[in-house]
């Protein structure tokens, strides 16, 4: 990996490690609320968030807009992901016409998390077992509900799949 800035190779194992030392200094758990691999994603959607609303602007941060439409602030979202729920600042457009793709508007899931559930669902996991599991595992409040509903999404998809020509 190369640094952007300097343009010197980053040995990323060295990276990580220094991450790691720098998060026990620090007394920050790796996981959960907080932790530093929630740390780390929220930096990198917002990183992307703010990057793809620089390309759809046409300018950067502070430099001058070269049409009416312009940055207008910051909403905060929760998402779960992987690692638990996150929460972001997305950035938003004045006219509102910026349709991120990193975290699409309305989406409060990121993929990998239907993957994890249709995975503990094949498994023979109920519902409440797995509400239980995201909130022991990721210390997310996930209803029943919600779980079902990816699952009917997932059943649904295969299904339609399935039956293509």
């Amino acid at each position: 990996m190369i640094d952007p800035v300097t343009g010197e190779i980053i040995d990323q194992k060295d990276l990580a490690a220094r991450l790691l030392a720098q998060a026990k200094e620090q007394d920050v758990s790796l996981v959960g609320p907080g932790g530093l691999l929630n740390q780390l994603t929220k930096n990198v959607l917002e990183t992307a968030l703010n990057a793809e609303l620089t390309e759809h602007l046409g300018h950067e941060h502070g430099e001058t807009p070269m049409g009416v439409n312009m940055r207008n602030g910051t909403r905060t979202k929760t998402v779960l992901t992987e690692i638990g729920p996150v929460e972001i600042e997305v950035p938003r457009d004045r006219d509102g016409s910026f349709e991120p793709v990193i975290v699409p508007k309305r989406k409060r899931r990121l993929d990998g998390i239907d993957q994890i559930v249709l995975s503990l669902t094949a498994r023979g996991l109920t519902t409440g077992e797995i509400a239980a599991h995201f909130d022991e595992v990721y210390g997310a409040k996930v209803s029943k509900d919600t779980i079902s509903q990816i699952t009917e999404k997932v059943t649904g998809e295969l299904a339609e799949w399935a039956s293509r020509p």
